[in-house]
């Protein structure tokens, strides 16, 4: 039995990403937005929102969450979740950020998606 090993890919530095705002990331398998909090948490969730796939990089950033442009769904970016009464949820990815820099993994055992190419960021 192999063990699944997790590729990072670093995206940016922290400060490419506004507070309270969002990078996107433009990906073969769909964009990627990463969002930054107010306290500097940073998450990545699928930019399609559950309910009828409104980009949820346009969305405000508030707390723990987004607010989606279109119906006003409440995702919770730590699971990518919609808060009740909404149900479904946007495809998360693992963050991590070391010394100011951001990385995603789009390893499955991570969170993400399988395929970990064609990543490239959208200003």
């Amino acid at each position: 039995m192999t063990q699944s090993r997790t590729i990072w890919l670093h995206v940016c530095d922290m400060g490419a990403i506004p507070r309270l705002g969002t990078r996107v990331l433009s990906h073969e398998s769909g964009d990627i937005a990463l969002f930054r909090t107010e306290s500097d948490k940073v998450f990545a969730l699928r930019d399609r929102c559950p309910h009828k796939g409104g980009a949820l990089s346009l969305g405000i950033v508030h707390g723990e969450k987004v607010t989606c442009p279109l119906h006003a769904w409440n995702i919770d970016l730590a699971t990518g979740e919609a808060c009740a009464p909404d149900v479904g949820c946007a495809q998360r990815f693992a963050v991590r950020v070391e010394a100011g820099e951001v990385y995603v993994s789009l390893d499955a055992q991570a969170g993400g998606a399988a395929d970990a190419t064609a990543l490239a960021a959208v200003v």
